[in-house]
């Protein structure tokens, strides 16, 4: 029902091969169930609940399930165009490609190029493009933003050390850019804006329609890291004029270690220096065998986001909005970091709890809920998170956040569960603050360079 063509086959084809794993398959999907679950228990030790969508997701039962037979029974290479397991093994990808092009409104399913995940899209875009410009004399000049993901910031970064021009644009205090700054920045040798949809640390959503609008009335290219917006919240690559799209099949419930990249063929056709060579897999544009599973996934994932997302958006939304209202009713001194509706990710919740550190937090409650103090990609770090930083977030109020990405299999009792504990985990540790104990006695701790 939900898998493509070439997945349905070879499930049917599994099934007419004998039992397989499909027994396990309930039990997982059984142990996913939404309503009525208990906090998950692995090998005997009670896991808290998952709060940290926006760092990665459970894959969905349903794509396990389809992906399962590609690892065993359909096993062949994409690439072999000489048998039926090569054959079949394409059938399926290019039924993957479908999904995904469909969730991005894409024009053609050729738009879409298969890569290990967002990071290699984001530089293959990003690099491809720039480098291609600069072979051509087109332009050396690239626009993007500081609270980008760092696949982004880094990449640009790479670029800037090569020679190119970057310019980074500043965010408001909602993490929201200025659309006549954007406008500003562009100049006759501009050859890509790179602009996320959905930021991953505080949600805000950018006016992706705005900024198309903009590169394609200046002739410039448009990269967009859709990676934590795609399915949740309107992307339309046609409608928005954007030129590159990455995506990410693990941010969809689908399993890591694949994603994509859209690659407009027409109005205008994109072109990109390669940054892997070695068989021209991909049209040339990403050489390297597929990873035929997982791919698998991605297109089953793909199509349930396309056709449950909206909704499940929704609900996603009410319980991030319970979530927030339990801690803003019985906390003082929160700060809601990044925009609100309509210009935040539905499950994102980030806050900052003055006179509380967000590590200490973290750890109270590491028993109880697994969230994060920012990108899981610079999480190792201990500096403040750059996009608070870049949002004109004190250093102080940076350390005390916490982002909770709530989701697909978040429910109403792991919301109020998790209020509870941080209600109570906050109140104890401010208990322990000298700095609150100041401020609940009338003494602004600001004066001793407190919070």
């Amino acid at each position: 029902m939900l898998a493509p063509a070439g997945v349905r086959q070879a499930s049917a084809t599994r099934c007419a091969l004998g039992p397989g794993p499909s027994a396990h398959v309930r039990d997982v999907r059984s142990a996913c169930s939404t309503s009525g679950r208990e906090i998950p228990i692995f090998l005997g030790v009670t896991r808290p609940i998952y709060m940290d969508d926006h760092s990665t997701t459970r894959c969905d039962p349903r794509v396990v399930e389809a992906m399962l037979p590609f690892f065993t029974e359909e096993f062949g290479n994409a690439a072999s165009r000489s048998h039926a397991y090569g054959w079949r093994a394409e059938e399926a990808v290019e039924g993957a490609r479908a999904e995904v092009a469909k969730l991005l409104s894409a024009r053609s399913n050729k738009e879409i190029v298969f890569t290990s995940g967002a990071t290699e899209s984001d530089n293959l875009a990003i690099k491809g493009a720039a480098r291609l410009a600069r072979e051509e004399r087109k332009g050396d000049h690239v626009v993007t933003c500081k609270t980008e993901h760092k696949a982004v910031i880094d990449t640009c970064r790479r670029l800037e050390r090569e020679g190119f021009r970057v310019t980074w644009l500043d965010v408001d205090g909602e993490g929201r850019i200025d659309l006549d700054a954007l406008r500003a920045a562009i100049d006759d040798r501009t050859v890509l804006v790179s602009l996320m949809l959905a930021n991953n640390e505080v949600g805000t959503v950018h006016p992706i329609a705005d900024v198309g609008a903009i590169t394609r009335e200046r002739g410039v290219l448009f990269h967009c890291d859709a990676v934590q917006g795609a399915g949740r919240m309107a992307f339309d690559v046609e409608a928005m004029h954007v030129d590159l799209a990455s995506v990410s099949a693990h941010k969809i419930y689908g399993p890591k270690g694949v994603g994509a990249l859209y690659v407009r063929r027409r109005d205008p056709r994109v072109r990109l220096v390669a940054e892997m060579d070695g068989g021209g897999h991909e049209r040339g544009m990403r050489s390297g065998t597929l990873n035929v599973p997982a791919v698998v996934g991605f297109g089953v994932a793909a199509q349930i986001m396309r056709e449950e997302g909206p909704g499940e958006a929704e609900r996603v939304r009410a319980l991030r909005n319970r979530l927030r209202e339990r801690l803003f009713a019985e906390l003082e001194e929160l700060k809601l970091n990044g925009a609100d509706d309509p210009w935040r990710h539905p499950g994102n919740l980030n806050v900052s709890f003055a006179y509380v550190e967000g590590e200490a937090l973290m750890m109270a409650l590491k028993d109880v809920v697994a969230v994060s103090s920012g990108s899981a990609c610079t999480s190792a770090s201990l500096e403040p998170s750059y996009v608070l930083r870049a949002m004109g977030v004190s250093e102080d109020m940076a350390h005390a956040s916490l982002r909770f990405g709530l989701g697909r299999f978040t429910t109403e009792a792991e919301v109020d569960r998790v209020a509870d504990q941080v209600v109570r985990k906050v109140k104890r540790l401010r208990e322990m603050s000298p700095l609150w104990q100041m401020r609940e006695e009338g003494v602004d701790p600001r004066w001793l360079g407190g919070s």
